[in-house]
């Protein structure tokens, strides 16, 4: 953010610079032959510098926010033409050349007191499409040449400094509300996760400890084991989750002893099958993205009257990981299977984390309901 800032203070510091030379160059172009360091000595440059550097940031910092951005379009219109006004009265531009020596090319010649050292009858010609106004019979100044003379270079830097601060403030609008949008869809997947965490914690812990105490009143050899692997599946919910991705083995490692403390509650008739093929190594992947298709299947796929089988595949190849797992739908809970919000939240998860590099293909085919994702890696 410091380089950021850095940069955006250059590209100002640079762009002013570059606008500072404009005068310097347009008066030498004219042949005026007035040194620069003379130029910069007179109040009149740095008056013309000034009101227009004044414009740019009351405008882009102060009026667009206040007024523009916040929809009240009426007050920042009005604003903007008292401002045109002011530009029009104070003659930034004009006073510039009448400093340097220059005539401006909207100055009449039959009115214009040449300078000591020039002659009388050799005014500097007319600005393009200018005509003197004519004389009447008394040899008197015209009527109109006592309107007060209009400065359009003035008012046209005017109009060239009030749209590129509000381009440039717009934009920048833009960038910030794209990244708020950004921060939110990160600030929302963490909250999923920890949704998910907290999903998983009440009602798993209360049903494994309940079978683990079950174990340890009939001194199974299997409560020790089943308790440390309790242990790890509550380590890594609660600490090790706290990155966007983690190693492929350590979720692996999760998912099997999330499998083997099921088997403690589940009833002989049903058959849980648990593969890896590949090799995990050096893999990553986003935390608990295949839990909550594993908590539906040992939800929904097993019954105490009926035999079912549960397959649960994790494939592993240099470009992709395929996650795999099916089991029966059973009449009881055909209605209500997969109907909660967990399944919604993985997608979104998904959305923010692979986008564009994971297939998602949920089918409920020959009676078996069938969670295919595939990861890019």
């Amino acid at each position: 953010m410091s380089r950021f800032k850095a940069f955006t203070v250059t590209i100002h510091i640079a762009g002013w610079l570059l606008f500072m030379a404009f005068p310097l160059v347009f008066l030498n172009s004219r042949g005026q032959g007035t040194p620069a360091w003379s130029l910069l000595q007179k109040h009149s440059y740095w008056f013309f510098c000034y009101i227009y550097i004044f414009l740019f940031y009351s405008n882009a910092y102060y009026f667009i926010p206040q007024f523009f951005l916040k929809k009240r379009y009426v007050i920042y219109t009005v604003i903007v033409l008292v401002l045109l006004g002011s530009v029009y009265y104070l003659r930034p531009f004009d006073k510039l050349l009448r400093s340097s020596g220059s005539r401006p090319y909207y100055q009449h010649p039959r009115f214009w007191q040449p300078p000591s050292g020039h002659m009388h009858g050799s005014p500097p010609p007319f600005g393009v499409g200018q005509q003197p106004p004519p004389p009447d019979g008394n040899n008197t100044p015209h009527p109109f040449s006592r309107h007060r003379p209009l400065d359009s270079t003035s008012l046209f830097i005017f109009l060239m400094i009030m749209a590129l601060s509000t381009a440039i403030r717009t934009v920048q609008q833009w960038q910030l509300t794209e990244q708020r949008a950004a921060r939110a869809e990160a600030d929302k997947a963490s909250a999923e996760l920890s949704f998910l965490k907290a999903q998983i914690n009440p009602h798993f812990l209360f049903n494994t400890l309940n079978n683990i105490y079950t174990l340890a009143v009939t001194k199974d050899d299997h409560a020790p084991d089943s308790i440390m692997k309790l242990s790890n599946i509550m380590r890594y919910v609660t600490d090790d989750v706290t990155e966007d991705f983690v190693p492929l083995q350590s979720e692996i490692d999760c998912i099997g002893d999330y499998i083997e403390l099921q088997r403690l509650r589940i009833s002989n008739n049903t058959t849980v099958n648990f593969t890896v093929d590949g090799k995990p190594d050096a893999k990553k992947i986003a935390p608990l993205v295949f839990m909550t298709f594993i908590e539906n299947v040992f939800k929904y796929g097993i019954s105490k009257h009926e035999n079912s089988v549960i397959d649960i595949r994790i494939g592993i190849t240099n470009s992709a990981i395929t996650f795999v797992c099916s089991n029966r739908i059973f009449a009881a809970s055909r209605e209500n299977h997969r109907t909660g919000i967990g399944i919604n939240n993985t997608k979104q998860r998904l959305a923010h984390l692979y986008p564009g590099k994971h297939l998602l293909n949920i089918s409920n085919e020959n009676n078996l309901y069938t969670v295919r994702l595939t990861l890019q890696t």
